[in-house]
Parts: structure tokens; sequence; C-alpha cells
């Protein structure tokens, strides 16, 4: 594997074809390790896995990798090792379709069906400790509130986008997916849906540090 400098790595992946190859070569191979150390130092939900899964888990990774790095060559601007902005891009292409494989039969639908939100939103809001009867009661009844704001001040867009989102923590990347939209539109339908959650509960008089409040330890 050759050692090249910023320069060379810039000038030989846009060089001519058999120049351009062995730096692609060189690249992949940089990359697939670095991914490779990732998979298994860094994530402790892939333990599971061998060496030989983790191996060719790099290796089809790594390949995904050199592509962006590719598309994104001209906006590198040497305020690092090439290798080492290069790296950080294939572990972000590592963390995306990991996320993508994780939710890979997540349905929208299943998510928001039977009545579950409840629940959801509770073990998202509360913490580990029980509160005192009262206080149980006064949060049971303020998330049931909730329950019926969500479905009845929001579209069924907006709704499914929120649950998924904030109730669950599916990441924006997958919901826009599933949605058949990105990530900016899909910003725009939260940003619309939190506006009129809060005014469809302010309207019954409940605020947000209201909210907020009853739910702190």
């Amino acid at each position: 594997m050759t050692d090249r400098t910023n320069e060379q790595w810039l000038a030989e992946l846009s060089g001519p074809p058999d120049e351009q190859a062995a730096a692609l070569q060189d690249l992949r191979d940089r990359l697939q390790r670095g991914i490779y150390y990732y998979l298994s130092r860094e994530r402790s939900d892939l333990s599971s896995l061998s060496n030989v899964e983790l191996t060719q888990m790099a290796e089809d990774l790594a390949q995904d990798a050199v592509l962006r790095v590719m598309e994104n060559l001209d906006t590198f601007r040497g305020d690092s090792l090439f290798t080492t902005w290069a790296t950080r891009i294939a572990v972000r292409v590592a963390i995306s379709d990991l996320r993508r494989a994780r939710y890979k039969d997540y349905s929208l639908d299943d998510l928001t069906a039977d009545g579950d939100l409840l629940p959801q939103a509770a073990n998202a809001l509360m913490g580990d400790v029980p509160p005192q009867p009262e206080r149980a009661a006064e949060r049971a009844e303020v998330l049931s509130r909730i329950s019926d704001a969500l479905q009845a001040g929001l579209t069924d867009r907006q709704y499914r986008a929120l649950i998924a989102v904030a109730v669950n923590g599916v990441p924006l990347e997958v919901v826009a997916e599933r949605m058949g939209t990105n990530r900016n539109a899909l910003y725009k339908l939260l940003h619309d849906a939190r506006r009129k959650l809060r005014t469809h509960l302010e309207a019954q008089g409940l605020s947000p540090d209201y909210v907020m409040n009853l739910f702190q330890e």
C-alpha cells in the first residue's frame, strides 16, 4: 500500500485510469481497515458476529464508502490527512447503513397501530423511579390528552412522522425513506406537527412548561 501526500491522493484519484485504479484500491483497503476497526471496537451491538462476518461487512461498506469519498472529493480542504478525512466519511457510511439495516422491516403503519401510543409515550417520558400515586394519575391523564391531541390535531402523515421520530426514536433518514420524502421535507413536516400539537394542547390549558415539569423526577 503506497503512502501518499494529500496532494498525491487528489491527483491520482483524479488521474488517468491506471493511476486512478491503483489509488482506488489503496483507498478501499484503508477504508476497509478503518470500518473494520469501528465495527469490532466501537459497536457492542455487533459483538456476536465473527471476524469473518465483520470482515465481509467491512468489505461491502468500504465499496460504498469509496463511492461517497469520490463524490465529495472536491470538498476536501486539506485541514487533516486525506485518509483521516476519508475514514470519517466511511464511518458515517457504516453508521447510516447499520441504521437502515436495523429498520429494514420497519413499518410506520405497524408502529402507530393498535393504540400503542400511550405506553410508548409513557416509557419515553417517565424515568425509572415510580412517581407518587397522585402524580402518576396526573401524568396518565396528561398522556391521554396528548394522545388525543396527536390524533385529533395532526394530519395522518404528521402523526406517523412525529410518533416515529419523537416517541420511537427512529432515525430521520429511515422515516424519510419510508415516507417517500427527504430530510428537509421531513424537518418541515415535524416542525409543523409540533407547532400544531403545541397550539392544540395550549387551547386545553396544557402549556409545554407544565408538561415538562410534570414528567421531571
